[in-house]
């Protein structure tokens, strides 16, 4: 039974969105740095009082917006542990990773709502800061911290306004220990103006309708989203659905603990129910910063690629985002292991961990919906560029780009970022008008197509050359695996990195590079992992084949070799690929038999 009238409640819902939306808004327009203002790496949102989500952001990063439930909760106890009084006026700042946070970077700013004296919402946003005082500049890239004391300063549920009154030693501690602070505390300064705005939008939608039905609808809302996952869950066949991808881990490590690490996801569906178990993957590193917390970035990379798949936009249209999503899903990871590490083991480089758990999620829907998944994806990752002017630190966060596997009916797609992290590149412009480095190349691998009926998505080339002396750190993953094919597609092409020196000697640097002193002139070069491809590449109708070839995304030979197409004048020759394709059809299906 519905609590309020379908017209309403769909307003109300309207109406909540673009509070999300708008916040996310004025905090990229307010913002100091490019990785808010230009990638979008940012979550904003609103709760009720108990940290449940009415609303999120849709144009900021999932892996944002979606752990804000759990800052919130965490906020909640730990100011009650304390004997803490949540007042109007208070901002609460947060970024504890094993309270709810992504990873220490995520630093969220939590606005109390208040009605009447009454606690009725929470408004919050949620950005990655270019600095936080770890061992090394930046916020990312840091793959050497031993624990989560060495990622930067932990703050727990602190007020940096009290009543409305600005608690000025918590402003001095951050200036005082964070690189580039006009940058880091600017961002700051515009979450709290961003999340002060939704809050005063949600206390006129409240005025508007009354406390009776904003609650009404949001409770409907929530059934609404919950019954929507529970008939797509329901619509899968029962049983267990299991899958397996790994993670390069430290390749220059001599601890063979430390590379190979499987991720193990075994899907049990059962009516309209899912327990998503990672049973079997590999144990936490305690002092290697690749574990996942459990809150803030396991949930919600399932949660995400999961809803994502289930619940395609294309079919079922604008969805409430909000809490009812997750109720179906239950997630169990064994205490100690990657995806629920212990405390004080690091965190802080967990992103391409994550993004490679939501891949292996899917490799396992795809045994229950396969045209609803694409194949393998190219992981993405993430480079910290720092170095200093007259004393002064400049900070600079590159998110580098990844590509998605071949999908039923459609290619992959290129060069674009991946499952959850869903951020926006930087302008070329943008980058060599801030800081003392050059983009010598942007451009899309050639000759790295995975085969398939579909494609595989191609990954990008980047080469930086730095203009002064500088450092950088880096993130990454896929130089090991590739991207796994699907339904007879090939498998897509891993990730490489080499940094260039001046003098022209070149070295191969793993997939994850703590930080490193570089020269004006030296020169450093990703090259981006392609995805895999889907279905047997000889079905691959030879037009299209043609278009590739004409693109330059692969040459004449390339076509024949990999999709039997013979081209004449840069057109199918229809006899000649017919006898091509029977040709390596037999041959390929007697190897099969043998």
């Amino acid at each position: 039974m519905t609590r309020i009238d379908p017209v309403t409640g769909a307003v109300i819902q309207g109406a909540l969105e673009n509070i999300a939306i708008e916040m996310g808004h004025k905090l990229m327009r307010m913002s100091y740095s490019s990785i808010i203002r230009e990638s979008e790496d940012f979550g904003a949102a609103l709760t009720d009082a108990t940290g449940r989500q009415m609303c999120e952001c849709k144009m900021s990063t999932p892996l944002q917006s979606g752990p804000i439930p759990g800052y919130v909760r965490n906020v909640r106890e730990v100011m009650e542990q304390r004997g803490e009084a949540v007042r109007p006026g208070d901002v609460i700042m947060h970024n504890d990773p094993y309270g709810g946070a992504s990873h220490g970077p995520d630093v969220a700013f939590c606005v109390p709502v208040f009605l009447d004296g009454a606690l009725v919402a929470w408004s919050v946003t949620t950005a990655h800061h270019l600095d936080i005082g770890a061992l090394s500049p930046g916020s990312c890239g840091i793959v050497d911290a031993v624990d989560t004391y060495a990622e930067g300063l932990q703050f727990k549920a602190i007020k940096v306004y009290d009543r409305g009154e600005k608690v000025h030693p918590v402003w001095h501690i951050l200036r005082a220990n964070i690189r580039a602070p006009e940058l880091v505390v600017g961002d700051m300064e515009a979450q709290i103006e961003a999340a002060r705005i939704g809050a005063a939008r949600f206390l006129t939608l409240v005025k508007t309708y009354g406390t009776t039905a904003i609650d009404a609808a949001f409770e409907d809302l929530m059934d609404y989203s919950e019954r929507l996952m529970r008939q797509a869950i329901a619509a899968l066949p029962d049983g267990d659905y299991s899958a397996t991808t790994h993670l390069d881990g430290y390749l220059d490590d001599p601890d063979p603990s430390r590379k190979n690490l499987p991720l193990v996801v075994t899907l049990k569906v059962r009516g309209d129910s899912l327990v998503v178990d990672l049973t079997g993957t590999a144990p936490q590193l305690p002092d290697k910063p690749v574990n996942m917390p459990l809150v803030g970035t396991v949930d919600c990379a399932i949660w995400l690629t999961i809803r994502s798949i289930l619940l395609d936009s294309v079919t079922y249209g604008q969805i409430p985002q909000n809490s009812g999503l997750t109720r179906p899903i239950q997630i169990v990871a064994p205490r100690g292991c990657l995806a629920n590490p212990i405390f004080p083991a690091p965190v802080i480089a967990r992103f391409c961990s994550g993004n490679q758990l939501a891949d292996t999620v899917m490799k396992a829907l795809a045994q229950a919906v396969p045209h609803q998944v694409s194949a393998g994806i190219g992981n993405l990752r993430v480079v910290a560029i720092s170095g200093l002017n007259e004393g002064n630190h400049w900070v600079h966060m590159e998110i580098m780009e990844g590509s998605y596997g071949g999908r039923y009916g459609m290619d992959g797609m290129d060069a674009v970022d991946t499952l959850y992290a869903n951020t926006r590149n930087n302008p070329v412009e943008d980058i060599e008008s801030h800081i003392p480095l050059r983009v010598d190349r942007y451009e899309l691998r050639e000759d790295r197509m995975a085969p398939g009926e579909w494609r595989g998505g191609i990954g990008a080339i980047r080469e930086f050359t730095f203009l002064n002396d500088a450092g950088f750190s880096l993130e990454g993953d896929g130089h090991t695996y590739a991207p796994w094919g699907f339904d007879g597609g090939a498998d897509g092409h891993v990730a490489s990195l080499t940094l260039r020196s001046a003098d022209g000697t070149e070295r191969v640097l793993p997939s994850k590079v703590p930080y490193c002193k570089v020269h004006a002139g030296d020169k450093l070069i990703s090259r981006g992992p392609c995805g895999g491809g889907y279905g047997d590449a000889l079905a691959r109708a030879p037009e299209v084949v043609a278009r590739d070839v004409a693109d330059g995304l692969i040459p004449a030979d390339v076509a024949l070799r990999d999709f039997g197409v013979v081209l004449q004048g840069g057109l199918p020759d229809v006899a000649a690929t017919q006898a091509a394709r029977a040709s390596r059809r037999l041959h390929r299906d007697g190897q099969q038999t043998l």
